[in-house]
């Protein structure tokens, strides 16, 4: 529930973790309360792509960047067409934008969408906080939203946990489009819509690739109606080990040795049709800073990651599945968590980071053009 109030930064506000803790600020957007996942994003610039991921569903993001909102608001940055985060925490929220893009603030922006948010707090202390607890459900509570702290508490602990949580079909299309190559085209692609962002099928389009994008529900035969050269799983919100219908999809595509990409959502989603599980991170991977080891080259990247959940698959052994032999193959250096997976008898491969790169380091665009090759040698 939210409310439009001119002056919010006058406006008190609380953000109340399930655990007890509690922070108290300004309002900043909108006024009211809100509720979801507080997880913290590492960023230090790219707020606006943040707030247009679809994998943000049901997420009060916490920016890390002490400043935000410097660069105000744009027409062209957005990554879908609205903001999905639940809730924003920052702590000193630029009071005038200045960029020569810049429609109007940030603020306003929060405000426009009715985006529940909070200034003022120390953002340190709770993202260390959120490390040594992990990430936990929480709310923001604005002016006439706040009551008693027991019953704040109450309204958190009464919200759903994001494990087991399928939000994927809440973000994707309902109807399937287009985008054109760019250029000469040279390939037709079905990419599988888990909450795609607007710069994945574009970067794809600047290869020469007609991008279909369809719902999260489509079928096998939907997808071969388009008689893609290659099949692309995109990000998304929410638990995978929710996603039956996509896995079963992926398997599908398997069977059939389409040459298949997947990012974030779409590499859990192979690693489920692997046979691999899948687990949730005590904080996840959020921010545009996080080193990737590619196994197949030795070559470290800095990466862009928005993800809670990981695959559950053996490191250093070529796994034996119903598709073949698989492997990691790309690692995060800071913990260890697989990055990356690819089969070794029939191209297929996915990573768990945000190759787009909106907002991000371009280290790993090559992977675009990694599936491009899978794709002229399929047709070779």
């Amino acid at each position: 529930m939210t409310t439009s109030t001119r002056g919010a930064a006058r406006v008190p506000a609380v953000l109340v973790l399930e655990d007890g803790r509690i922070f108290r600020g300004r309002a900043y957007g909108a006024v009211g309360e809100t509720f979801g996942e507080a997880v913290f994003s590492t960023g230090m610039t790219g707020y606006q792509e943040t707030l247009t991921d679809p994998s943000y569903d049901r997420q009060i993001v916490v920016a890390t960047a002490p400043q935000i909102g410097n660069t105000g608001w744009n027409d062209e940055d957005d990554e879908s067409s609205r903001i999905w985060v639940s809730g924003y925490v920052v702590r000193d929220p630029a009071r005038v934008p200045s960029n020569w893009r810049a429609k109007r603030s940030l603020d306003d922006e929060l405000e426009r969408q009715g985006v529940v948010g909070i200034s003022g707090i120390d953002t340190r202390a709770l993202t260390r906080h959120l490390r040594e607890r992990g990430s936990m459900r929480a709310g923001i509570f604005s002016g006439e939203a706040i009551t008693a702290e027991s019953e704040l508490l109450a309204r958190v602990l009464a919200q759903p946990h994001m494990k087991g949580a399928s939000l994927y079909e809440e973000v994707a299309t309902q109807e399937a489009y287009v985008v054109p190559a760019i250029g000469e085209k040279r390939f037709t692609v079905a990419a599988i819509d888990l909450g795609i962002k607007g710069m994945t099928p574009h970067r794809m389009a600047e290869r020469g690739i007609e991008v279909h994008v369809l719902p999260a529900t489509a079928t096998a035969d939907e997808v071969y109606a388009v008689k893609p050269d290659g099949v692309f799983f995109s990000n998304g919100p929410g638990d995978p080990a929710t996603a039956d219908g996509p896995v079963a999809l992926m398997s599908a595509v398997l069977e059939r040795k389409t040459p298949l990409f997947g990012i974030c959502f779409g590499n859990q989603i192979l690693g489920r049709a692997l046979g691999f599980g899948t687990y949730k991170l005590k904080y996840g991977h959020r921010g545009i800073n996080q080193p990737v080891q590619d196994r197949t080259t030795g070559k470290v990247e800095v990466t862009a990651h928005n993800h809670g959940f990981a695959v559950d698959a053996p490191l250093d052994q070529v796994s034996e599945t119903k598709f073949g032999r698989a492997e990691v193959s790309h690692v995060c250096l800071n913990d260890d968590v697989v990055e990356g997976l690819q089969l070794l008898d029939q191209p297929a491969f996915s990573v768990q980071y945000h190759p787009e790169a909106a907002a991000g380091p371009h280290d790993a665009a090559y992977l675009f053009d990694r599936f491009v090759s899978l794709m002229e040698g399929q047709r070779a």
